[in-house]
């Protein structure tokens, strides 16, 4: 299928169009991952693309065909703000590594002069047994929606707030990032209890589950053990 690329993009790939080959049933994450294997700068903008397909937005999940004309597209010059500039809240349940870096930059302002940042990380003991790994599972789309709704709540306690969460999914090593929140307000003050009141009621609303992997067995971790 043809890929069409504007902006940086284009500037990254040094053609405005390319042809990519993907195999049958694929949808536009799957093109995405496609070109960011050739091209690793692509991941840099993940959370600032929208994606198009035969000159229509579509959602990431649409599948692709043979003949469809797709394009990913950085916001448009009508955006203000920062170095990555996307729509806020952002929310996202993945399965890519989380960056740090990625979720200060979409909440960094002019006007917010602190920006609180949240990082989970997997750790190597817990009561005396060693993590080899984690395990995460979720239920991605009710997951997405309770993580909006904490974001909504954040904005009518902290008005100026600016959020940005992720969770990951799947197997993660020692000091990998399980999620990250990152709120940027005015002040500091703000800052702080934003983010931890953020921390703390995804912990025991959002429908994410967590299996722990030691050398001599395993176990979900919560409720459901």
């Amino acid at each position: 299928m043809r890929v069409r690329l504007f902006a940086v993009l284009r500037e990254i790939v040094g053609r405005p169009e390319i042809d990519v080959e993907l195999p049958e049933g694929a949808v536009g994450e799957d093109l995405f991952r496609a070109l960011a294997a050739d091209y690793p700068r692509f991941s840099d903008f993940r959370g600032s693309l929208r994606l198009a397909v035969n000159e229509e937005y579509a959602p990431w999940d649409a599948p692709l065909r043979a003949g469809d004309v797709a394009a990913f597209i950085p916001p448009v010059s009508g955006g203000s703000g920062g170095a990555v500039e996307t729509s806020l809240p952002f929310i996202e349940v993945t399965g890519e590594p989380l960056s740090a870096e990625r979720y200060q930059k979409l909440v960094v302002a002019p006007d917010c002069g602190a920006v609180a940042l949240f990082i989970g990380v997997v750790r190597e003991f817990t009561g005396g047994k060693r993590t080899v790994y984690l395990k995460y599972e979720a239920y991605s789309e009710m997951a997405k929606k309770e993580m909006e709704g904490i974001a909504r709540e954040i904005g009518e306690r902290w008005p100026q707030a600016r959020v940005a969460m992720g969770h990951r999914v799947g197997e993660l090593a020692v000091g990998e990032a399980s999620v990250i929140v990152a709120v940027a307000t005015p002040h500091r003050r703000a800052a702080f209890e934003a983010a931890q009141f953020a921390i703390d009621t995804l912990k025991e609303r959002v429908p994410i589950w967590k299996k722990e992997v030691w050398e001599d067995g395993e176990s979900w971790v919560g409720i459901q053990a």
